[in-house]
């Protein structure tokens, strides 16, 4: 169908494509509501102009080539335009376009000056009539979505949050956009292509697969993987996919998703996506998890054996809400995002797991968020407004535990002043109400004034501005405290003044959060015989639980344990997950120990993904 009326046609696309109530397509309050979002939200990191034409449906034909490590693509789209549009405008990064068609035949373009992380703008003429547009085109061998895993067992996977997608397909990279795709895919025979869509569960004979994904999504959750993986169901409606030496350990690890999924859709609704499949990457992933709908990816550092890391499974199913269901219209509202989904996590873990456990991973939150708060007020106190202030600046920059747990807390506070059953019952309500829908900060804040805090007396006990434009935090953040946790800051205590053995500590009763908790807090510069006295008697430096892993590896860095240098060199080359590479190099550029760091750097770098290079680069002022 095709209509003139570009505004009625961007609603109808907006409000009803995929899987939303009747309810919510045919209310003209959230019709208007979604029309003045779109004028209003101005993302700063695309070059789009969605009020003159914009995407809606992608059909994307690809070729994957390890040898040239690059695919061959043709991008389809359909477009709504309004009646006096021009062109449309697609964000692009490094693709070489090799011809542009508009409804069926061959058209003019232009790609715009290159800006440094934006890329350049793909100009394509269009009318208020066209329906259609194709770029044909090859990625760069570098781009940096991908990553190419080489070797007996090839593996290619993306990321593209927060504007790497338009690095591997001509896109409207903006959050604010949504559309719906299909895509067929050819890879070599042996390997299994996998997508952010309705997956296979079993190779092809010939390496051929098609993908469909009914429901819209922003381009950042635009998600490719290929290789030799296996797959196993651990319930109803979620399974595994991991390469086969792993399967069996990741059905195992990840075998109460499907009570977790029950317990997110008694909480905030039914999950809207249909399958919750999880796929285990190589360790060269740069994040925890990504929340890339119906197939989150995640790092295989969570693979414990003992079930104890998934609350980071948690953390990527919530996003089916909040996320991939209501999204940020922009990266300076992420905080919409992460802030809802580590909430939504704490619950999902209480209510699986019991709230001894959701406060102690509070608590350790709260410790880690108070020190990054600390770090940034020295540096940008700007940078601590839940509000971020993005422009001119790589998305990449607001990925901090500002929008994570600063939102965390600015919602259990939220929580706390209202009660949790009018909280449950708002959000609830908030996720069902804009579902496929984008949400910025201003929209928020005035939904929630209408429907949450509505008396003078709730909005003067929150303070929403201190939160949300103010640094820092503010002083009426809600207290947390687990007693486990606190066990153990009074064992660290005794343990340093020497009224407590290092045998005679509690190690083996105490789970992984407790065991992190002691290691973090050790004094720097704890003496050498101590930490050997403790990983003698522990065997912490072989111990299975990254999280544990990582915080002994710091703590031998801080106090210059060098037996344990070994087995921080192969974690290093072996893990390439940022939330462990920024601590671990900067501790040993903040111990005089750079050389070291360069090192190890320079065997390792080669095996991280582009994510992880930016940040290790500007950390160690690396030059080829």
């Amino acid at each position: 169908m095709k209509t003139n009326h570009f505004w009625a046609l961007l609603a109808a696309w907006a409000l009803c494509i995929g899987c939303q109530s009747d309810e919510a397509a045919s209310a003209p309050s959230a019709k208007a509501q979604t029309i003045a979002d779109m004028k209003r939200a101005t993302d700063n990191h695309s070059f789009s102009r969605p009020q003159e034409a914009v995407t809606t449906h992608l059909s994307w034909t690809a070729r994957v080539d390890f040898d040239t490590r690059q695919i061959s693509a043709t991008a389809q789209y359909q477009i709504a335009t309004a009646d006096d549009a021009q062109r449309i405008l697609l964000d692009c990064r490094g693709l070489d376009i090799a011809s542009v068609m508009v409804d069926g035949v061959e058209s003019s373009f232009e790609l715009g000056p290159e800006q440094p992380f934006l890329g350049q703008p793909l100009s394509i003429p269009v009318n208020g009539q066209s329906q259609t547009v194709s770029v044909t085109y090859t990625t760069a061998p570098d781009a940096a979505a991908f990553l190419w895993v080489e070797g007996e067992a090839p593996f290619l996977f993306t990321q593209s949050q927060a504007i790497l997608a338009r690095t591997w397909v001509p896109c409207q990279d903006s959050p604010g956009i949504r559309f719906t795709y299909d895509a067929d895919v050819q890879v070599p025979a042996n390997l299994m292509a996998l997508m952010s869509a309705v997956n296979p569960t079993e190779k092809s004979s010939d390496g051929h697969y098609s993908f469909v994904m009914d429901q819209p999504i922003p381009a950042y959750l635009l998600a490719l993987a290929v290789g030799d993986v296996a797959f196993q169901s651990v319930g109803d409606h979620t399974g595994v996919y991991a390469t086969p030496d792993l399967i069996d350990a990741a059905a195992y690890e990840f075998a109460e998703m499907e009570d977790m999924l029950v317990a997110a859709e008694g909480l905030y609704g039914k999950y809207a996506w249909e399958r919750y499949d999880l796929l285990v990457l190589p360790a060269a992933f740069p994040f925890g998890g990504m929340e890339n709908p119906r197939l989150t990816f995640a790092t295989p550092t969570i693979i414990a054996g003992d079930r104890s890391l998934v609350a980071l499974v948690a953390h990527e199913l919530a996003h089916s809400w909040s996320g991939n269901l209501v999204t940020n219209a922009t990266w300076d509202d992420f905080w919409l995002n992460e802030g809802f989904t580590v909430y939504f996590e704490q619950r999902i873990m209480e209510e699986v797991y019991g709230r001894d456990i959701s406060e102690m991973l509070t608590t350790l939150s709260y410790q880690g968020l108070v020190d990054e708060v600390d770090g940034m007020m020295e540096v940008n106190p700007n940078d601590t407004h839940l509000r971020l202030h993005l422009k001119d600046r790589d998305p990449d920059d607001g990925m901090t535990a500002i929008a994570y747990d600063k939102g965390y807390f600015f919602l259990r506070l939220l929580e706390e002043t209202v009660g949790r059953s009018a909280f449950d019952a708002f959000l609830k309500e908030y996720f069902t109400g804009h579902a496929f829908q984008v949400m910025d900060t201003d929209s928020f804040l005035a939904y929630l004034d209408d429907n949450l805090l509505t008396t003078e007396e709730r909005r003067e006990s929150v303070r929403v501005k201190d939160w949300v434009d103010g640094a820092g935090l503010p002083d009426n953040c809600p207290e947390v405290s687990s007693p486990r946790i606190d066990k153990v800051d009074q064992t660290l205590q005794a343990w340093i003044n020497g009224s407590v053995a290092t045998s005679a500590l509690p190690w083996n009763d105490w789970l992984y959060q407790e065991r992190y908790r002691f290691l973090s807090n050790l004094p720097n510069g704890t003496e050498a015989a101590r930490m050997a006295e403790l990983d003698a008697t522990w065997q912490i430096n072989s111990t299975g639980n990254n999280e544990v892993l990582f915080a002994w590896l710091e703590q031998c860095i801080r106090s210059g344990h060098a037996p344990a240098y070994p087995r921080l060199e192969r974690f290093l080359v072996e893990v390439g997950r940022r939330k462990f590479l920024t601590p671990l190099y900067l501790a040993m550029v903040e111990t005089d120990q750079k050389d070291m760091a360069l090192r190890i750097y320079g065997l390792a770098r080669g095996h991280y993904h582009s994510v992880s290079t930016g940040t290790m680069d500007e950390l160690l002022a690396w030059t080829e």
